[in-house]
């Protein structure tokens, strides 16, 4: 799975040191680790794995840039503000009937030998595109080989304190409204992978599980994680959807979240390599969601509500830059990330347009 692109992507962001960005890498794989565990065993147990969101990556740079950057207070208030909204998350999912059931049962199944291709086939191209770089002179291994074995992150709520922010937090608040949009999405497209129907109890439960897993992220100085969405297209390639293997990788995730070996290894990775992977899951993602479009009964309103937020995120992908810039502070943030403001335009038009039913009887009665 590509947990270590958007940590990459937001260091990069930041101008961050390599040994910040490593402990970047470092909390993440343990958040996504014990999100995974909390999701997969006690709320929304399904065979989902968390991981960190692109949505959030550019009101995090944002926030942190205006607050004064990475070491001047800009970590503190983003640890703050992505606190704050998890706990607005938690509260608002725990107001709805909910019922809890705590079963623990870890256990770890490896592959078949002739399965190995197939389940293996992101880490042996990732493998594969490492060593092509290294032949081409485009893989620098002395970081690689200078990190230490294990370490624990540095970039913590510890490390760079914690500071409230009232126009970082109401934004981290709209960030998490739309990263429960896209992650209801991802139940959705996993349920028709593996042929399963979400309850509203499982929804309720998977609500709360994505806010505490938001909440220890933070703590660990973290981007928030999310039902990640890569997890139908790793499902598709890799043909395996048992809980205990997702459990599993979430207990691998841990133990390489104090792995700073790999950190560096993965930091170092040439962005073409990263990008050929990410491609090949995007294309599964983009596949499985229009799978989960083609089962439901479209009407002329539904053409609305899921066609105009597709044009909006493509309209604001060529914004020009000064458009952005002479904005106010907290529509920056939101137009730094498209897939909010398309979110965000599908929740209002979903409220906004009549059901096709009402739309069908509107026509019936012109008749």
């Amino acid at each position: 799975m590509d947990v270590y692109v958007p940590p990459i992507i937001l260091a990069g962001l930041l101008a961050m040191s390599a040994a910040q960005q490593m402990s970047l890498l470092q909390a993440t794989f343990l958040a996504a680790g014990i999100g995974t565990i909390i999701q997969t065993c006690w709320f929304m147990r399904m065979p989902i794995s968390q991981g960190p969101s692109f949505v959030p990556l550019g009101a995090a740079a944002g926030i942190v840039l205006a607050s004064g950057g990475v070491n001047h207070g800009g970590m503190g208030t983003l640890i703050g503000a992505m606190l704050v909204g998890s706990l607005v998350n938690i509260i608002l999912a725990s107001i709805t009937a909910v019922t809890l059931l705590v079963a623990i049962s870890i256990s770890i199944r490896f592959p078949r030998v002739q399965r190995l291709f197939r389940t293996g086939a992101i880490i042996l191209s990732l493998l594969t595109g490492t060593l092509v770089a290294t032949a081409m002179g485009r893989f620098d291994w002395k970081t690689v080989i200078q990190a230490p074995w294990f370490s624990f992150p540095q970039g913590t709520a510890l490390n760079f304190g914690i500071t409230f922010s009232p126009s970082a937090i109401i934004t981290f608040i709209v960030i998490y409204a739309v990263l429960t949009t896209e992650t209801t999405g991802t139940w959705f497209a996993m349920g028709a992978v593996i042929n399963h129907q979400l309850t509203k109890n499982q929804w309720n439960r998977g609500l709360i599980g994505e806010g505490l897993s938001c909440f220890v992220s933070s703590i660990l100085g973290a981007t928030p994680v999310t039902g990640y969405s890569t997890n139908a297209g790793v499902i598709s390639i890799t043909g395996v959807a048992s809980k205990r293997v997702f459990i599993s990788a979430g207990i691998w995730f841990m133990i390489l979240g104090f792995f700073s070996k790999l950190s560096a290894f993965l930091a170092a990775i040439p962005a073409p390599v990263i990008g050929g992977v990410f491609a090949i899951i995007c294309v599964t993602i983009m596949l499985n969601g229009l799978n989960v479009i083609r089962r439901l009964d479209l009407g002329e309103s539904s053409l609305y509500v899921i066609g105009l937020p597709i044009v909006l995120t493509l309209a604001l992908v060529l914004l020009p830059a000064t458009v952005t810039k002479e904005s106010p502070q907290l529509v920056q943030y939101l137009l730094g990330s498209p897939i909010a403001v398309a979110a965000i335009a599908a929740i209002l038009l979903n409220l906004c347009m009549p059901s096709d039913q009402q739309h069908s009887a509107a026509l019936s009665s012109l008749d």
